[in-house]
C-alpha cells in the first residue's frame, strides 16, 4: 500500500488530494500545523493525522521521527504547505515579509524533504510532488492572455518560480526519486478568498496524477491539469 505524506493538508487543496489518495488506497498522512484543525480533517478522511509546522526545524524532524516510528517508510511526499504573502505595491514590502514567505513557501520545502528523504529511501517507487503555481512562471505571467498576468504579488510568485528551480535541481541530485512540481491552477481556495474559478477537485487533478502515475513517467517536470507548463 503506497503511503504518502501531505503538509499543509487541513484544508484546500492539501484536504482534498488527501481525501482523493484515501479514495485510491492510499495510506494518508495528513500533516497540518494547527493540532485541532488537522486531527479534525484526518478523522474526517480517514487519513492518520501527523502535526508538524513547516517553518520550526523541530516541529519537522519530531513529525518525521513520528512516521519513522509508525509507519516506517513514505512513498510519496507531497510539500504542499503555502502562504500567498502581502499582495500589491513592492514599494511597500520588507525583509520581513520576504522572510516569512519564503520560509513556507521554499525553506518550509527544503527542511521537510531534507527530514523525509531517509523514509522516502526505504520505498520502492518514491516520489515528491512540489505544489508550485504557474504564478511563478514567466511565460504566463506575460502572457496576457492569461489571468497570471494581471496579478501583482511579488513574494508568492517570486518563491513559486524558486519552488520549480529548486525541484529541477532536486530531480537531478536525487537520481533514485521521482522529485516534480505542480501548477494546480487557479483554484477557489483560503489563499485568494475563493476567488479562482476551479474547484478543489480539479486543482488537485496534476497533484494526483504526479503521486499516482507510473515509476517511468519522468522527474523534473513542471505540469497543470492540462499538461507541461511553460516556465
Amino acid at each position: 500500500m503506497t503511503i504518502t505524506f501531505i503538509t499543509g493538508a487541513n484544508k484546500g487543496l492539501g484536504r482534498e488530494t488527501a481525501r482523493r489518495l484515501v479514495g485510491l488506497g492510499h495510506t494518508v498522512l495528513l500533516g497540518a500545523r494547527g493540532p485541532e484543525q488537522g486531527a479534525a480533517a484526518a478523522e474526517a478522511l480517514g487519513a492518520r493525522f501527523v502535526r508538524i509546522d513547516v517553518t520550526d526545524d523541530a516541529s519537522v524532524a519530531a513529525a518525521a521521527a513520528d512516521v519513522a516510528a509508525h509507519e516506517g517508510r513514505i512513498d510519496v511526499l507531497v510539500n504542499n504547505a503555502g502562504i500567498s504573502g502581502p499582495h500589491g505595491d513592492p514599494a511597500e514590502l520588507t525583509g520581513a515579509d520576504a522572510l516569512g514567505v519564503f520560509d513556507v513557501n521554499v525553506f518550509g520545502v527544503i527542511r521537510t524533504t531534507t527530514a523525509f528523504l531517509p523514509l522516502l529511501r526505504r520505498s520502492s517507487d518514491p516520489v515528491v510532488v512540489n505544489v508550485s503555481s504557474g504564478m511563478g512562471s514567466f511565460a504566463l505571467t506575460h502572457d496576457p492572455a492569461r489571468v497570471e498576468s494581471s496579478v501583482v504579488s511579488p513574494l508568492y510568485t517570486a518563491s513559486k518560480s524558486a519552488l520549480t528551480m529548486l525541484t529541477t535541481q532536486y530531480a537531478k541530485a536525487l537520481k533514485d526519486i521521482r522529485v516534480n512540481a505542480v501548477d494546480p491552477g487557479y483554484t477557489a481556495t483560503d489563499l485568494n478568498a475563493h476567488s479562482g474559478p476551479q474547484t478543489v477537485t480539479e486543482g488537485t487533478d496534476a497533484i494526483v496524477r504526479l503521486a499516482t502515475e507510473p515509476s517511468d513517467a519522468g522527474t523534473g517536470r513542471f505540469v497543470d491539469r492540462h499538461g507541461t507548463v511553460a516556465w
